[in-house]
């Protein structure tokens, strides 16, 4: 008698567990084969929530279209090796090209990206592939593509509003028009700090319709090294050591912690991180007389950053615009203070002094005045990794179970 109670027990446990959500991720946020880092931050959250088994999703990540891989052609020609289709941590990642036209982008790309996702969904609705929501990610232009194939298909749309999204291209009236309609006509709307948060509501969101979901850090793979020591003697670093990780592009500011260098002369900047402005940040440390104290390390495996951070005494984030850095949780994971300007989410992320220090603003002078102060008096690494553990994913992931499964049920 008890065994058959416990089996019916279980029985009616299971009949009453929901299923796993069925999602469809639309994003051009999304590492593949040829960029293997390209918003690592939007899979890295995917991951984490299917792998929690409350979830499963097809990935479709579009990618410009481009007719040669010939490398005269610069980082377009890496757009023509990337496969059609690939797996990546056991997610089935759909790589649909698009036409990116050169200046017309920012009015022609939504209806590019539009048509390349409604040929994939077409494809996999043939192959009798079912999906419960959109899981879209940027507003603009994927959230409004994603929108347009959720109002055609009947599918729930929730969007991740990251940044940029909500602080740049809103000046630009088609853009902002359209934003407006992907904040108006989504299901629902996740921010990833709430500063960011603020923004959408700024821009008409009704505040019950964000949800704030941070980013996580993966605890495991951020971790500080068991003998920092010897990993700085493996990378040849002596003295005081700064990092910072980001694209090689203007608005990540490695120039001007460059700047700040010729006023700190005890520190070496480490740059991780590929893009265009690699000779131009050349050019600068070699005008400043810095070069020997510049070391640009290039693009870098996104786990393997954990060694950089934990040989570092502080990252520097000089970024003008960031709804939620992930450099910050990483490098604090592996035991390294961060120091970083006023950006939208820098200040959630630093709520300690274990943390580092949130600068006013990023000119070479604040850079040097936070470094000076940071590192004479560095917290306890120990009690810097403790910060960054209350920044795990299991938070994150079960907020996106409970936000889609609201949307389901209010859905008729």
């Amino acid at each position: 008698m008890a065994l058959d109670q416990a089996m019916g027990d279980s029985t009616a446990a299971a009949t009453l567990a929901p299923r796993a959500l069925r999602l469809l991720t639309i994003t051009t946020l999304y590492p593949n084969a040829r960029q293997p880092n390209h918003g690592v931050f939007v899979e890295n959250r995917l991951r984490h929530l299917v792998a929690s088994g409350k979830a499963s999703s097809q990935v479709i990540a579009p990618v410009p279209w481009f007719p040669s891989a010939n490398a005269v052609f610069g980082d377009w020609s890496r757009y023509a090796d990337i496969p059609e289709q690939e797996e990546r941590h056991g997610l089935l990642v759909h790589h649909p090209r698009y036409l990116a036209l050169p200046r017309l982008g920012i009015l022609s790309g939504p209806w590019m990206l539009y048509r390349a996702l409604r040929a994939t969904w077409a494809r996999l609705n043939r192959e009798g592939q079912n999906f419960d929501a959109i899981d879209a990610h940027y507003l603009f232009p994927d959230g409004v593509a994603a929108l347009w194939l959720g109002r055609e298909t009947g599918l729930p749309v929730v969007v991740t509003a990251r940044g940029s999204d909500t602080s740049l291209l809103p000046q630009y009236r088609v853009p902002r028009r359209l934003i407006s309609d992907v904040i108006a006509g989504a299901d629902a709307l996740v921010a990833v700090s709430a500063g960011l948060r603020q923004g959408l509501v700024d821009l008409g969101a009704p505040p019950a319709k964000v949800t704030v979901l941070r980013n996580g850090v993966d605890l495991d793979t951020f971790r500080p090294p068991a003998d920092r020591a010897a990993v700085r003697a493996e990378f040849g670093l002596q003295g005081k050591i700064l990092l910072s990780v980001g694209l090689l592009i203007p608005r990540k500011g490695h120039d001007r912690i460059i700047a700040a260098l010729p006023e700190l002369p005890d520190c070496t900047l480490l740059v991780a991180g590929e893009g265009p402005e690699r000779s131009a940040l050349e050019a600068l440390a070699l005008r400043l007389g810095v070069a020997d104290r510049v070391r640009l390390l290039g693009p870098q495996p996104h786990a393997a950053l954990a060694r950089l951070y934990g040989a570092a005494d502080a990252l520097v984030l000089a970024s003008l615009r960031e709804g939620w850095a992930n450099v910050l949780l990483e490098a604090m994971a592996c035991g390294t203070p961060a120091l970083a300007g006023p950006a939208w989410g820098s200040a959630e992320a630093i709520s300690s002094s274990a943390a580092g220090m949130v600068l006013d603003d990023t000119s070479p002078a604040a850079i040097v005045a936070g470094v000076r102060r940071l590192l004479s008096a560095p917290p306890d690494r120990t009690a810097t990794r403790r910060h960054a553990e209350a920044f795990g994913w299991e938070p994150t992931t079960e907020g996106q179970v409970a936000l889609f499964r609201r949307v389901l049920e209010g859905r008729p």
